[in-house]
């Protein structure tokens, strides 16, 4: 491997880590603020009633749910709709990590059944101007992976 190689590989790990950081920064600021919508079925319905509010889409699978051939419709068609509509789209994986992020209760709990963390949409307020910082790092990688001709780029969260 050639330095040059070496440099770009070290480049892409930082940016994957500072735009994995930007996607935890923005779900907690948005879900705080009441901007996050959460699951597949709650996520459709508000794309098909008010799609222009939508900033972002995160669509989270894990590797063992690949297989989920429902998942992977459901996946294809928010894609598309997204892709119509002009949002951005990242696929997440880390589904655990995911949960803690949004304060999800512990599986052994099962006191109360978990929510479809599958499908995330970030919202904005059409009259409202609202930016984090994590927003504006999450859509620059998106531009700059359409750019490179990865219409979805792929975002894994890390245990901590």
């Amino acid at each position: 491997m050639t330095l040059e190689e070496l440099v770009a590989c070290d480049h892409a790990a930082q940016k994957m880590q500072t735009v994995s950081a930007a996607v935890e920064e923005l779900l907690v600021a948005a879900q705080r603020q009441d901007r996050l919508t959460v699951g597949v079925y709650e996520a459709a319905k508000l794309m098909n009633v008010d799609p222009d509010s939508v900033v972002l889409c995160l669509l989270a699978m894990d590797e063992e749910e690949e297989g989920d051939v429902a998942l992977q419709i459901h996946f294809t068609l928010i894609q598309s709709f997204c892709c119509d509509n002009d949002i951005d789209i990242v696929r997440v994986s880390g589904m655990h990590r995911l949960a803690q992020l949004l304060g999800e209760p512990a599986e052994a709990q099962g006191a109360s059944e978990a929510r479809d963390l599958h499908c995330l949409l970030v919202t904005s307020a059409h009259a409202d101007a609202w930016k984090s910082q994590g927003l504006v790092e999450v859509a620059t990688y998106c531009e700059e992976s359409r750019g490179n001709n990865q219409w979805v780029p792929c975002i894994a969260l890390q245990e901590r």
